[in-house]
C-alpha cells in the first residue's frame, strides 16, 4: 500500500491547507511553556502560550473527522520557581473547542532520568520540613474525542489490516493508564534543540486509534517522529512545522532524504511553504532573536 506524506512549513494556529474533517487522528506535543531546557523565553507570558493552544485547538477540531481522536502530549511546567497548570488549562481549552475529554495516560520515563533539575537535592542540603521539591519523571498524554465514532464505517478488510496485536497489547501493558517508555535523550542527533517524543508514543497511539490508509496529523511535527511512524504503519501523514530549517532532519527521519529507502519507494512526500501572511514559517535564527527580545522585555 502506497502512502502520502506532506510537510507544511507554517504556523499551525492556522491550518488553511487542510479541509474540514480531512484527518482521522491527531498526535502532537506542543512546545513546553518557556521550558529552561528547550524553549526558555519563547513566549512573553503564560497567557500568550494559552492563546496559542486556544487558537490551535479550534483548528484541530475543524480538521478532525467526526468521532476521531486527538492525543495531546503535554505537561505542567516549572519556570523560575512557578508551577504552571498546563494540563488542567489545556483540558479546559480543548473542551471549549468542542472536544470530549476521554482519557489521560501517564507517561513514565526511566527511573533515575532527570530532564529539568535535581529539585529534590534541596532537601539533602536542608533536611527540614518545607524544603521538599520532587523530581518529575512523568508527562501526560491526554486523549480527546470529537463526537462519537461509527464503528460500522470501516470495512472488514480494513479492520483486519489494522488489527491490534493482542500479545503486544498485553505484554507491553498498553491496557494501563501508566505507560513506561524511554524518552529521547538530550543530544540525540536528529533531535538536537528539539523536544521530541520517542517513536513508541505515536506508535501506540496510531495503532490504537487509526486504521491503515487513514491520515495522521501532527501540527507541531518537529523532527518528524509522527510522520516516520505513520509511514511505517501504512498511514498517510501531514505535519505542520513553523521552523523552516528542519526540512533536512524531517526528510532524513521519515526516509525521504534519498531515493534509497527500506520502505515503499512509491510513497509520496510533498513540501508546502507558506511564504506570506502572519502565519508563515520562521527560521531558528528568528526564534533565538525572539527569545532574546522577550527576555529583555521582562
Amino acid at each position: 500500500m502506497n502512502t502520502n506524506h506532506k510537510i507544511i512549513f507554517g504556523n499551525c494556529i492556522s491550518m488553511e491547507e487542510l479541509a474540514n474533517e480531512s484527518v482521522h487522528l491527531i498526535v502532537t506535543s506542543p512546545p513546553y511553556f518557556n521550558a529552561p531546557f528547550d524553549y526558555k523565553g519563547l513566549f512573553k507570558n503564560y497567557d500568550q502560550y494559552l492563546g496559542v493552544l486556544r487558537r490551535f485547538s479550534n483548528e484541530a477540531f475543524r480538521v478532525l473527522q467526526e468521532g476521531r481522536i486527538f492525543a495531546l502530549n503535554i505537561d505542567d511546567m516549572l519556570v523560575d520557581g512557578i508551577k504552571y497548570p498546563i494540563i488542567a488549562d489545556s483540558i479546559k481549552i480543548m473542551q471549549n473547542a468542542g472536544f470530549r475529554y476521554r482519557d489521560k495516560i501517564v507517561w513514565k520515563k526511566p527511573d533515575g532520568y532527570l530532564r529539568i533539575s535535581k529539585r529534590s537535592g534541596v532537601l539533602l542540603q536542608n533536611p527540614y520540613p518545607m524544603y521538599y521539591y520532587p523530581d518529575n519523571l512523568l508527562e501526560s498524554i491526554v486523549i480527546f474525542q470529537k463526537g462519537k465514532f461509527n464503528y460500522r464505517s470501516k470495512s472488514q478488510k480494513v479492520r483486519e489490516l489494522s488489527r491490534v496485536d493482542k500479545r503486544e497489547f498485553q505484554e507491553n501493558n498498553w491496557y494501563k493508564t501508566l505507560w513506561e517508555m524511554t524518552n529521547v535523550l538530550p543530544g540525540s542527533y536528529l533531535e538536537k534543540n528539539i523536544a521530541a517524543f520517542p517513536d513508541e508514543l505515536p506508535y501506540r497511539i496510531i495503532k490504537l486509534y487509526s486504521y491503515v490508509g487513514e491520515t495522521v496529523l501532527d501540527p507541531f511535527v518537529g523532527s518528524g517522529t509522527t510522520m516516520k511512524v505513520a509511514r511505517q504503519l501504512k498511514r498517510n501523514s501531514v505535519g505542520f512545522e513553523i521552523i523552516r530549517d528542519l526540512e533536512k532532519i524531517i526528510k532524513k527521519k521519515t526516509g525521504f532524504a534519498s531515493q534509497m529507502t527500506n520502505l515503499n519507494d512509491n510513497d509520496v512526500f510533498e513540501i508546502i511553504e507558506r511564504k506570506s501572511g502572519k502565519f508563515r514559517f520562521v527560521t531558528i535564527e528568528y526564534i533565538e532573536k525572539k527569545k532574546s527580545t522577550n527576555k529583555k522585555e521582562e
